[in-house]
């Protein structure tokens, strides 16, 4: 059963990747899959470079925001360590999604003498910060381009009734399956509800965190990089050169949630860019050729810095063995 398991969750999200390669190439002709394929040819290299070096040092920032975990914690690890670490979870996020922060503790338990459970503890607390910097991306891109998502609704003939009953109906699934959970005393239940108080209890961890306002800046930091990488792509197709902050905004948040729904967001990434794209007048060539160019980048630089990690990692820990 755990092989079956762990076989789905390679099959399944690179089965979901593929099928958006194949809906993206079915759904253009081949004059424009000529045109995509000559923009990305074309592609301005000085700016895909620098959407490379913000990605570059997001991860930088990452590694070190680690630091101020694990410091209340009682451990300092070694700077080089948690870049490596990190690098490597990325390029593990490619073939398993998710698997990475498994790989990022376990490394790190492994060179740095940490127990697993308490450097597993700290990534699903900075985890659980990245969404909500997430969530309010969500919610700014939504406020930026309320007429547009207005429009789409009137034009689905959506009405404002319908979504309050849809809402409503939310609210009270949510409070009857809260209610069902605090009864329970279902092992699965209780495993479940371990998991969530073990998640709370890392969150409000944070409180207590000496240096809070670096720990905020490196995340601020990290995000902006985030937009950014992204953002200079933009003047690497031409049709996408004049587009603003609130057009790039929603087809960037929307590209970071397909992430993890595939291996590393491959097919679906420019597919959902591509499908965002188009409602500021965007053709689906030269959006697909955007979200082709910057996935392959940063995934790329993935595949080059993880590759190199595992390498690196034992030879700067040599010491550990002599």
């Amino acid at each position: 059963m755990k092989k079956i398991k762990s076989l789905l969750k390679l099959i399944l999200p690179l089965t979901i990747g593929l099928f958006f390669v194949y809906l993206s190439y079915n759904t253009t002709s081949e004059e424009e899959r000529n045109l995509i394929y000559t923009y990305v040819q074309k592609a301005d290299l000085r700016f895909v470079m620098l959407s490379v070096f913000f990605g570059v040092l997001s991860h930088l920032s990452r590694a070190y925001r680690w630091k101020f975990l694990l410091s209340p914690l009682g451990y300092q690890p070694r700077f080089i360590n948690s870049v490596l670490a990190v690098l490597i979870a990325y390029i593990a996020n490619l073939g398993i999604p998710r698997s990475g922060e498994i790989l990022r503790a376990t490394t790190l338990s492994s060179y740095e003498n940490i127990p697993f459970e308490k450097t597993f503890g700290t990534i699903v607390a900075e985890r659980l910060v990245d969404l909500l910097i997430l969530l309010i991306f969500v919610l700014t891109a939504l406020v930026l381009q309320f007429d547009i998502i207005w429009s789409v609704l009137a034009e689905k003939k959506i009405s404002p009734a319908q979504l309050l009953l849809v809402f409503t109906l939310f609210v009270i699934g949510y409070l009857a399956v809260k209610k069902l959970f605090v009864r329970s005393q279902h092992p699965v239940v209780l495993r479940i509800k371990n998991f969530f108080l073990g998640l709370t209890e890392g969150i409000l961890s944070l409180k207590t965190m000496p240096n809070k306002g670096v720990f905020i800046g490196h995340t601020l930091f990290i995000w902006i990089m985030y937009l950014a990488m992204f953002y200079v792509i933009k003047w690497t197709v031409p049709a996408t050169a004049s587009l603003g902050l609130s057009a790039i905004l929603p087809a960037f948040v929307v590209g970071g949630l397909t992430i993890s729904a595939t291996n590393g967001g491959v097919g679906i990434y420019p597919f959902s860019v591509a499908l965002v794209l188009s409602t500021f007048g965007i053709s689906n060539e030269s959006g697909l050729a955007f979200g082709w160019i910057m996935w392959t980048s940063q995934t790329l630089m993935i595949i080059l810095f993880g590759s190199l990690s595992f390498f690196v990692l034992p030879l700067v820990n040599r010491h550990l063995k002599d």
